[in-house]
């Protein structure tokens, strides 16, 4: 059986994962998607990622935004310009994790969770959350950067499938497993 399907019983998987590369943008693809879901009344948990820029249009934080209630929360801590340190603040990524763990006691109908990096492929950043999310039995959608990928197979083993970095292979995955569950919105 091929690393990216589940047995034919839970096809389509409740767990996709958009594999992007250094020139996709995976945070507006899924803030797109997830809008896109929530504007059809779909009910869409945990969070998406939008930067934000400076004066010179430089990347100059990472905030979240909490599809369950619209909130934003900052995870980077400015550190200043020579600091080579981790800028992810921990309270932060707490309260991230509190938006997820709100969405699956919600049951939502999805769950977003921003990205499965370099933080959570060594353990730490999301991760808890991510795995609490996907044996909650919620549909569940990350992105995952190509240098992860064997960091995100060991995680998820045989379970969930790749999409290509494009709105049209979420949508169709979303339609395929919405289908099946007989909740097409």
């Amino acid at each position: 059986m091929p690393r990216d399907r589940l047995p034919a019983e839970l096809d389509p998987p409740r767990l996709a994962a958009v594999l992007y590369g250094p020139g996709d943008d995976a945070d507006v693809l899924l803030d797109d998607f997830a809008q896109g879901l929530l504007q059809r009344g779909v009910r869409v948990g945990g969070i998406v990622q939008r930067n934000t820029r400076n004066d010179v249009g430089r990347k100059s934080g990472m905030d979240v935004i909490d599809l369950g209630n619209g909130d934003t929360i900052s995870i980077c801590q400015d550190l200043g310009s020579g600091s080579t340190a981790c800028k992810l603040d921990a309270a932060g990524l707490a309260e991230a994790g509190m938006a997820v763990h709100r969405a699956i006691a919600a049951h939502a109908d999805l769950i977003v969770i921003n990205k499965f990096s370099k933080q959570e492929a060594s353990g730490s950043g999301l991760r808890g959350e991510l795995a609490d999310a996907i044996t909650s039995g919620i549909p569940v959608l990350t992105a995952v950067p190509q240098k992860c990928i064997e960091d995100w197979r060991s995680f998820a083993g045989e379970f969930g499938t790749l999409l290509p970095p494009s709105r049209s292979a979420m949508d169709e995955w979303w339609l395929m497993l919405s289908s099946k569950a007989g909740s097409v919105r």
